[in-house]
């Protein structure tokens, strides 16, 4: 499996991460315990050594999920959890953000202790506390990696002037955000501040949650359960709109002789040697695509036909709904 590092911060891993989350949460209801962990182990097997996870998936069953699968390779592998929501006080996304430096000195305990290890590879603040001085959220994670509790600093869906701030205070490793070849808002400001700041970028949901794999049609019913089901950008009507997404990755599939998801995850591999995706799955056949998109090829030619055909086109339809604006980061 090729190995990417995580912008100048010598983290290594794997050009493929897992995303976890849908495991245990988020699409419908979660997967039998022993077929998960079979399914984690399988992947590192296949030689994926990034896993992602956060306290407030399930919330805490994704933790403690991913740690008892990592366990016997822990040494082999890079574990990624988060920190920085009130989980007892709301349930879902109307939780509000938390990170007040105590807290997150409290919460580290637990994510320690769910994934049966004694440090954490890369800890992410989940979305930014704007009632939280960015300055004192580095300076609580400066202090765990000074006690050996963490390895390395991620923020997710912050905005440029909050990486800015924290990297001023203790170096950030990567940032996670949502990036696709449907959502490609971090091109304007987010990827230049990367490249100059030496950080890296692990896109979520880089498969556009399922929908850039080509399987999910206007028609598809979301159980209640699926959060895809609240997100304007699933409506029928914005499915079918973003249809055209869709339509090009198969013509570029269709010449590579590839499925629509490994083009999706080859182009953003394409876009910069610091970018990881973090594609999630429950299905060990998909693991197995996913990780071969780290072979497959785009050429100029095949890029610019891509970027030619989407030239001005824009997702139909937002990420969240209004009540869930918070989610979008800053």
């Amino acid at each position: 499996m090729k190995k990417r590092e995580l912008g100048r911060s010598g983290l290594e891993v794997s050009a493929i991460g897992l995303g976890c989350m849908g495991m245990s949460a988020a699409f419908g209801p979660a997967m039998d315990r022993g077929e998960a962990i079979k399914l984690i182990r399988s992947a590192v097997d296949r030689g994926e050594t990034f896993f992602d996870t956060a306290e407030v998936y399930g919330p805490y069953d994704n933790e403690e999920l991913v740690g008892e699968a990592l366990r016997p390779v822990r040494e082999q592998v890079v574990i990624a959890t988060k920190f920085g929501f009130d989980i007892e006080g709301g349930q879902g996304f109307a939780r509000k953000p938390l990170s007040k430096p105590e807290h997150i000195h409290k919460v580290v305990e637990g994510s320690l202790k769910r994934l049966k290890t004694d440090y954490i590879d890369l800890y992410y603040q989940h979305r930014v506390d704007p009632d939280t001085p960015m300055e004192d959220v580095a300076g609580a994670i400066k202090d765990l990696v000074q006690q050996g509790k963490v390895r390395h600093f991620g923020m997710s869906e912050a905005g440029a002037q909050s990486i800015r701030r924290a990297h001023a205070v203790h170096p950030v490793t990567a940032l996670q955000s949502e990036y696709s070849l449907w959502f490609r808002e971090p091109e304007r400001e987010i990827l230049p501040l990367l490249e100059e700041l030496g950080i890296g970028f692990v896109p979520f949901a880089p498969l556009g949650k399922g929908y850039l794999t080509g399987t999910v049609d206007p028609e598809k019913d979301f159980g209640a359960d699926d959060f895809r089901s609240k997100q304007p950008r699933f409506s029928a009507e914005n499915r079918q709109a973003n249809q055209v997404f869709v339509d090009v990755l198969k013509q570029t599939a269709a010449a590579k002789g590839a499925t629509l998801g490994q083009v999706a995850l080859a182009w953003l591999l394409a876009q910069k040697p610091w970018i990881v995706p973090i594609p999630g799955t429950t299905k060990l056949h998909r693991v197995e695509e996913n990780l071969a998109a780290a072979d497959l090829a785009l050429n100029a030619d095949d890029l610019e036909s891509i970027r030619t055909a989407l030239e001005g086109v824009e997702m139909a339809g937002d990420r969240y709904p209004p009540e869930n604006k918070a989610m979008a980061g800053r």
